[in-house]
């Protein structure tokens, strides 16, 4: 019989680190809330009869956000044979208030105290088996980060839920700790006994604590008399009227007053709580009101001088133009001449997979090293800081900063962004979040700007730490703006995240996250963009008249970038290369860059560097090359995260609009930009200049005019955001 140990505890604490190194899974690790936006399931390595279920982190089983109804409903309902409970050893009390509401499910309960590593080195000392003896919990001792007692831990937890079953069928029942005073005690006692007949006995605690508390949530699924609700009511109101406060303040009281009293006997602090640490003194300066947006500008433009500018165009330069350009093209042509090989078989190798293909995997150690560079700014615990900063930013224009974490997490893909935003309970922050997440530029969009960097602005420090800026400038102007419709008016939600300790990133844990960053990208080429390259290639080589060897002028692809190109003519890459280009993005952002690859592998000879005829595409005008990558940055994502976003919006309505936003966003801004460049280039003021200023005067108006909304929203505040 299989057993299923579910991973419970706050945010932060460990428990995905723990889920990756009992299963051997490499599931992604955050230091904010929202990483896991969903229960994760593996099997414990070596035991495939054992499930280990990550739950999403939370502060406690209230129904309040998205995953406390996830971990409640699959804890309650679905009933795991053993809960795992993690707690921070360096953050005790917090962690403890989950503790005494799982134990209260009527489920076996280990503790396992996490991070007691850097426990010992505060000095501090924590006797972990009385504090679990006076909750009813078997304890165990470890540190996820460095596997120190995580097998154990799953053992133990093992054994426990072998034990309750076995008690279970000896008829047996565990005593819980007595958490509450005595009128309480004396209230949930009558309401234990009034639903004994409803459920089963190792429900009664919680289902009595949540009748006390009126959680109609929890107890909807009772179906108890409308007289017994009565009669219970008359019970928690002479209690409330004893204690002189409401049911949920009673609770949440004694909860508080009976772990600091076991807090106190069992955990001995070496520091004085008003005591600074090290991470309180980094804080001092990273997130200081003044300092911090230079901090972070300064540290950001660094990850990206690094990452695209430097070591990763050096060394992409020579996987594009030695790896690729010269050992596998020649290897391959080499190789299939000596086969005696048909030329459009060669053709459809050398310039269609490997021009397409090969251009894009050229650009992965750039996407390597900003990967390297941004995971050890989470490991470490910046980028949590970083969140905190934006929300002082973002609150100032009605923003929340809790829409920050999905952007953070969207500089790896758009997709976890897009669902990350599931977090927000507010309905329309929530949807805004998702409208705007992607405008941060992905993985696969920094492989367009790495490319467009080294065709048009060679050398430039600054092209690809501005995109990531812009992207920042065009969320918080976007929203801005957004806010000010009846649509998405509202007050800011509520952000309150937990600034986890500074701590020296490890191998392991940044080589995960890059690996798995990295492995998505060579997936998704050997097989999105190998399958758009094969489609491409035969449109580049057929046309009306049939194969065509070197003539793409009249194929299948000119004609239809013909027809499209009209499109693009306003933002200045009006040639059927660039409308293809772009086109073809849409299914996968990378795959701008193979399209280009090809095109200039077609079309170039042996001794034309690829970047060279890509950037005869764009007439060699640094304009027309900014406007391209502007438009592929900024507008809709990959077809995957657009799917993504209309499964998240709930509506097809709501999903149509959010890509609509999406494209004028791109559009408007290269339209602006070639309009006015080419403007004050040349001093001719045309049709396409007006437009380009009645949008820039429109933006500017919608961003900066009154909020019609206000006085609404300071009397209905509270609501969180109504369908549209």
């Amino acid at each position: 019989m299989s057993i299923k140990i579910a991973l419970a505890g706050n945010p932060n604490c460990g428990k995905t680190t723990l889920f990756n190194d009992l299963t051997g899974s490499t599931q992604y690790v955050g230091n904010w809330p929202g990483v896991t936006v969903e229960k994760k399931e593996g099997r414990l390595s070596g035991h495939k009869d054992v499930i280990i279920q990550d739950l999403p982190g939370i502060y406690s089983l209230s129904p309040y956000t998205l995953e406390e109804v996830v971990s409640r409903n699959y804890l309650v309902n679905e009933k795991p044979d053993v809960i795992l409970n993690i707690v921070d050893g360096t953050n005790i009390e917090r962690n403890l208030y989950l503790t005494t509401q799982l134990v209260e499910i009527g489920l076996p309960v280990v503790l396992a105290f996490n991070m007691m590593d850097l426990v010992r080195k505060n000095g501090d000392r924590i006797d972990t088996e009385k504090l679990g003896r006076e909750l009813g919990c078997k304890t165990i001792e470890i540190s996820a980060l460095h596997s120190e007692n995580t097998k154990k831990a799953a053992e133990l937890a093992i054994r426990e839920a072998e034990t309750f079953r076995r008690e279970k069928l000896e008829g047996k029942r565990r005593e819980l700790p007595h958490v509450f005073t005595g009128s309480v005690e004396h209230a949930l006692a009558h309401i234990e006994e009034s639903i004994q007949d409803t459920v089963e006995p190792e429900n009664l605690r919680w289902f009595a604590v949540k009748l006390f508390e009126r959680d109609t949530k929890a107890t909807d699924g009772l179906q108890l008399p409308e007289g017994l609700i009565k009669h219970i009511d008359l019970h928690v109101k002479d209690c409330e009227k004893e204690v002189d406060d409401d049911a949920e303040s009673i609770i949440t009281n004694q909860r508080y007053t009976y772990i600091q009293e076991i807090v106190a006997d069992t955990v001995k602090k070496k520091q004085s709580r008003h005591a600074m640490t090290t991470s309180d003194k980094i804080d001092r300066v990273v997130t200081n009101r003044i300092a911090a947006l230079p901090i972070f500008a300064a540290i950001m433009w660094l990850v990206y001088f690094i990452s695209v500018t430097t070591l990763g165009s050096w060394l992409t330069d020579w996987t594009n133009d030695v790896l690729f350009g010269r050992w596998i093209t020649n290897g391959a042509t080499a190789g299939l001449d000596a086969i005696g090989a048909p030329g459009w078989l060669e053709s459809l190798l050398v310039d269609g997979i490997i021009g397409g293909v090969g251009t894009v995997l050229g650009f992965v150690p750039q996407m390597i090293l900003l990967f390297l560079c941004l995971s050890i700014l989470e490991d470490s615990g910046y980028m949590a800081r970083v969140a905190f900063i934006m929300d002082r930013i973002f609150r100032r224009f009605g923003l929340s900063g809790k829409s920050f974490i999905p952007m953070l997490i969207g500089t790896g893909c758009g997709v976890p962004a897009i669902m990350a935003a599931r977090t927000i309970e507010n309905e329309k922050d929530r949807r805004m979040t998702i409208m705007l997440s992607t405008f941060m530029p992905c993985g696969a969009k920094m492989e367009i700007v790495a490319m467009m960097t080294l065709v048009c602005f060679p050398g430039s420090k600054f092209v690809a730490p501005g995109m990531y800026f812009l992207g920042l400038a065009i969320v918080i102007c976007s929203g801005i703006a957004l806010k000010k419709t009846r649509y998405f008016s509202s007050d800011p939600a509520p952000f309150v995240m937990e600034l986890p300790a500074y701590h020296i990133p490890t191998v392991k844990g940044v080589l995960i996250h890059v690996w798995e960053r990295a492995k998505a990208f060579i997936i998704k080429a050997g097989t999105i963009i190998f399958s758009m390259c094969i489609v491409i290639w035969f449109l580049m080589h057929f046309g009306p008249s049939g194969f065509l060897a070197d003539d793409i002028d009249s194929s299948f692809l000119r004609y239809i970038g013909e027809v499209l190109k009209w499109i693009f003519m306003p933002l200045g890459f009006g040639t059927w290369q660039g409308a293809v280009a772009s086109v073809s993005a849409e299914v996968a952002k990378e795959q701008a860059t193979a399209t280009l690859g090809m095109l200039a592998h077609a079309t170039s000879d042996a001794e034309t560097a690829v970047a060279t005829a890509i950037n005869a595409m764009f007439g060699g005008s640094k304009l027309v090359g900014m406007c391209f990558l502007l438009f592929n940055i900024f507008d809709a994502p990959c077809m995957v995260a657009i799917a993504t976003a209309f499964r998240e919006q709930g509506t097809r309505r709501w999903g149509w609009i959010t890509f609509a936003f999406q494209m004028g966003i791109g559009y408007f801004l290269a339209l602006c930009t070639y309009q006015i460049g080419a403007f004050v280039s040349s001093g001719a003021f045309t049709l396409g200049t007006a437009v380009a200023v009645a949008v820039m005067v429109a933006a500017i108006y919608f961003i900066f005019r009154r909020n019609p909304y206000r006085k609404k929203n300071t009397l209905d505040g509270a609501i969180a955001g109504a369908e549209v």
